[in-house]
């Protein structure tokens, strides 16, 4: 594996759609992080956030859509208001974000966390 910055942007460009689910992690937040013993976990929809950084700053909503292709994703709650009246989600990176309560409903979710241990 490279270090060369030009290859690692080149990297995540064209990363196949599996492997950008992963890169689209989001901390989790220190009572989650206690219980699951993990630092962060991939997103996914109906999981809640909580915003750290951006215009919508300590807003929280649940996760509407996650768009892997352009690593963003759309929150509830979370739109701003076109000039013609149509409301829109302001895409938010994921880095900008820590999750306050997970979806555990997956099985394969259940899976992966245990198989930290």
């Amino acid at each position: 594996m490279s270090k060369q910055p030009r290859k690692q942007r080149k990297f995540r460009y064209q990363a196949p759609l599996h492997l950008r689910h992963k890169m689209m992690s989001v901390t989790l937040n220190p009572e989650l992080r206690e219980e699951y013993q993990r630092r962060s976990l991939p997103i996914r929809k109906g999981d809640t956030v909580k915003v750290l950084r951006g215009d919508f700053k300590d807003h929280e909503g649940k996760v509407e859509k996650v768009d892997t292709k352009h690593f963003r994703l759309m929150i509830e709650g979370m739109s701003i208001q076109k000039p013609d009246g149509n409301q829109i989600y302001h895409p938010i990176h994921p880095s900008n974000l820590m999750i306050v309560e997970l979806k555990m409903d997956d099985e394969e979710r259940s899976e992966i966390i245990e198989r930290k241990d």
